[in-house]
């Protein structure tokens, strides 16, 4: 129940999840457990206790401990050894992910690396929000650059003439509409883009 497990379980709380949430440290379940739908002061490095807490009943688990490597990959052992359906696992580097990937957890996140990127290509350009995927893909949220103000797609060409994609565009005090032909982009839009990362780092600082 680290800064990640319990931010991402209130925010499951708050989309009207069920969560259980389970640590080892009486504190912390003490602290949290009016926000949560249930709080519990377990140690989950033992696959009884799990069983007893009835882990294996949930859709999904995740293992959020950042600060031992031991003690997250015994907890991912666990749950993927009760059968929960999809436990997402946090590694705080690649070898830690590989043994997560090799014990058969469904998901391994690296929200520190993940933040770091994100957080380079929004400090150093026009991004308002960045999304990558795992081919070098990615989603941005930005100001339209000079090249599509005051013109509709059509007449900017941004697929043809910068090899991206404006999906959508949310002018102040409008809702947000997805990119059309004929959709107007002005100076004071936020526009969402998808593509080639190397070609939206372009696009959002030269074009």
């Amino acid at each position: 129940m680290g800064r990640f497990g319990i931010a991402l379980a209130q925010q499951l709380v708050d989309q009207e999840k069920e969560v259980l949430a389970v640590d080892r440290h009486r504190s912390l379940v003490q602290k949290y457990a009016d926000a949560l739908t249930h709080t519990v002061e377990a140690d989950a490095t033992d696959i009884e206790a799990l069983r007893q807490l009835g882990a294996a009943e949930f859709d999904s688990a995740v293992v959020g401990v950042g600060t031992s490597i031991e003690s997250s990959v015994l907890i991912a052992a666990n749950l993927v050894d009760l059968g929960v359906n999809q436990v997402w696992a946090k590694a705080i580097n690649p070898t830690h992910g590989k043994i997560l990937t090799r014990i058969g957890c469904h998901h391994v996140i690296y929200p520190e690396h993940d933040a770091g990127v994100r957080a380079a290509h929004l400090v150093s350009g026009q991004m308002m929000d960045f999304i990558k995927f795992d081919d070098d893909f990615a989603i941005v949220k930005m100001r339209p650059p000079k090249a599509l103000q005051g013109k509709t797609i059509d007449e900017s060409q941004p697929r043809k003439r910068h090899q991206v994609n404006v999906v959508g565009v949310k002018s102040p005090g409008k809702d947000f509409v997805y990119a059309q032909p004929d959709t107007m982009v002005s100076p004071g839009d936020t526009i969402v883009v998808s593509g080639d990362v190397s070609r939206l780092e372009y696009f959002a600082d030269h074009a």
